[in-house]
């Protein structure tokens, strides 16, 4: 019998990764000679970068919004401009505003040792992966952290939108040195040998199950990561909360990019009775915001086929399982043939075998789970999976700070839906499986700098002198009083 063979847990190196066939190796070869050549760069070049950065999105906004447009056979031109130039250049003029503050060195808290420094040093290469449904910000957003750390970035953008990661190649390339930043294109194995790359970190957003598979990449190479995921958002609505208030609330976040939005809310969780008022109140207010579907420009399509016939799989599923589906289609208007628009769908009486309950939807539907109490509500929150936001509507400020104490979610509102992302003071980010680790502002800047911990010695004495001996007689009896003192 043969002696079992040592299985070597040890990361490939940059040379085994070239052997593997791996045809992003030399380009992050070349950007990891780059770094080490060019040396940390200081907060003018960074902000220059910024400022580079943000004049190609807003020469290239035409182009970008046509991108997307294409890509998703039509979506709103007001929410693309708002969502993939707006917000990334208000993220922009916020981090170049702060960075010099940011990246100040930090004195340590009294009560240590005298002579103690943080810094904060850029990572080195950073690997950026995005996602189809906002397919210029997802990339962009982490890019911005990424670059006012001071690293240099490779980016992967999603394979699902290819004019708009054509747009974004082409933007990067006429603007940046491919030392600096870096733009791979391509499919699935593409994204698979990009996510093999022992980059110095790695960011990561789009599902669960397609991020447990980048983890488990990067684990090889032991690079740290960064997974913005998603999950089910739930909704509750507590009885004290008026359903029509809350529900002007929600539509927004069902309708914007046809509810493609990993922080979109998912289901609602409301009283029993409350039910009937809310199917009512939601048909009128959807009425409202679009009385017509068929050609309207204000309704973003399913991203392509194959997520457009999920959902109307998903819904087949409900009304097979026994569930009311009420679709708001105010002038009972036929759908054109090959157009990819869902209106605003309310699915009732769920039953938690149903896809629409164990799947996140992301998109225009939205199930109602009757509960007979807020107690239930919780309970039935807290028994699944983390979600990445969680959405509390209630009268009573102080139950609404409980209820935020009580729960973990990656993010939450009170009394709104989706508005916490628009701080960009405030981490984005999830937990558990709707993501690890953050970045926008502040956070980013930290999740994309490694802080070096720093202490100076003087040349004439140092406290290291006691830690070796011999020992004085009394340390020992010293040391004791020292541990019933700090007991």
């Amino acid at each position: 019998m043969s002696s079992p063979q040592p299985v070597s847990i040890r990361p490939p190196k940059l040379e085994e990764v070239k052997k593997e066939n791996n045809p992003y190796y030399e380009l992050l070869q070349t950007q990891r000679d780059a770094f080490n050549t060019r040396g940390i760069p200081s907060v003018e070049r960074r902000i220059e970068s910024l400022n580079t950065l943000g004049k190609a999105i807003s020469d290239n906004s035409e182009e970008i919004i046509a991108a997307v447009q294409a890509d998703f056979g039509h979506r709103s031109s007001v929410e693309t401009i708002a969502s993939e130039v707006l917000g990334v250049l208000g993220e922009i003029k916020a981090t170049k505003g702060k960075i010099k503050k940011w990246a100040k060195p930090v004195k340590p808290a009294l009560g240590g040792l005298p002579g103690g420094r943080m810094i904060f040093q850029p990572k080195g290469v950073i690997g950026i992966m995005g996602a189809w449904n906002y397919p210029v910000q997802l990339v962009m957003s982490p890019l911005i952290g990424v670059l006012g750390a001071g690293n240099h970035a490779m980016i992967k953008p999603p394979d699902v939108t290819p004019r708009t990661s054509d747009i974004i190649k082409s933007l990067i390339e006429k603007n940046f040195d491919e030392s600096y930043i870096a733009v791979v294109t391509g499919d699935v194995q593409s994204a698979i040998h990009f996510s093999e790359l022992p980059f110095d970190h790695l960011v990561y957003t789009g599902n669960t199950e397609i991020g447990r598979r980048v983890m488990m990449a990067a684990a090889k190479n032991l690079t740290p990561v960064t997974l913005e995921m998603g999950g089910k958002s739930p909704v509750i609505i507590h009885d004290s909360f008026p359903v029509d208030k809350a529900i002007k609330r929600l539509i927004p976040g069902k309708s914007m990019n046809a509810g493609q939005t990993c922080i979109a809310p998912d289901y609602v969780l409301i009283n029993d009775n409350r039910v009937p008022e809310f199917v009512n109140s939601f048909k009128e207010a959807a009425t409202k915001r679009y009385p017509t579907i068929a050609d309207n420009e204000n309704i973003t399509w399913i991203v392509n086929e194959r997520h457009h016939r999920r959902l109307l799989d998903i819904i087949d599923d409900a009304k097979e399982k026994g569930a009311e589906v009420i679709q708001v289609n105010p002038k009972q208007e036929t759908i054109p043939e090959g157009s990819r628009v869902i209106p605003l769908t309310v699915i009732t009486n769920v039953s938690d075998d149903m896809r629409c309950m164990q799947e996140e939807l992301f998109g225009p539907i939205l199930p109602v789970k009757g509960v007979k109490s807020a107690d239930e509500a919780l309970s039935y929150v807290k028994d699944r999976p983390r979600p990445l936001a969680l959405y509390y509507f209630d009268s009573d400020k102080k139950r609404g700070e409980q209820i935020m104490n009580s729960t973990i979610s990656g993010g939450a509102c009170v009394n709104d839906a989706m508005l916490h992302i628009a701080n960009l003071n405030m981490p984005f980010g999830g937990t558990g499986e709707s993501g690890l680790g953050h970045y926008h502002g502040y956070d980013g800047f930290l999740e994309f700098s490694h802080k070096k911990s720093i202490q100076f010695s003087s040349p004439r004495f140092s406290p290291s002198n006691f830690l070796a001996g011999p020992y004085p007689k009394r340390a020992y009896g010293l040391l004791r009083r020292v541990v019933r003192f700090l007991g």
